[in-house]
């Protein structure tokens, strides 16, 4: 829904993909249902189940960064993951690897949780946004190298 890639949900973005994904509802409701987005993900009201062959591909790629298989994604297992010598802050000296490595958690976790819980749901709400499963099959195998 982030139509302009700030990562923010503005409400015209939020209307819009209400819209997109076929829902009828009235102003009113689409400012209800806005004012129950999380900052970190969509609130259940508004997310779409995940199928099984969607959900073994979050899975996946979920197992493949947790290294250690204690199913937390911390920091030694993005190591030979996530090349962070490759992001702006590193080449310009700003950062550490270890920095880079906590900010790229930072997309899919909420604060202080690494448990994965919050990797299914950023990628449930990526799931609502494509409609057939093939592209969401290749999106997330080009995505993972799965």
């Amino acid at each position: 829904m982030d139509d302009d890639g700030n990562k923010r949900l503005s409400m015209a973005e939020f209307r819009k993909g209400v819209a997109d994904f076929g829902l009828d509802l009235t102003d009113e409701e689409v400012k209800a249902a806005f004012n129950q987005v999380d900052t970190d993900h969509f609130s259940p009201c508004c997310a779409r189940a995940l199928n099984e062959s969607r959900l073994k591909l979050i899975k996946a790629a979920f197992q493949k960064m947790d290294k250690t298989g204690d199913g937390q994604i911390t920091v030694k297992d993005l190591k030979g993951i996530y090349n962070a010598r490759q992001h702006p802050k590193y080449q310009n000296g700003e950062w550490s690897e270890d920095q880079v490595f906590t900010e790229f958690l930072k997309t899919f976790e909420a604060p202080n949780t690494t448990d994965g819980v919050e990797f299914l749901n950023y990628y449930s709400g990526i799931s609502n946004s494509i409609d057939h499963d093939s592209y969401f099959d290749l999106m997330m195998r080009n995505s993972w190298k799965l």
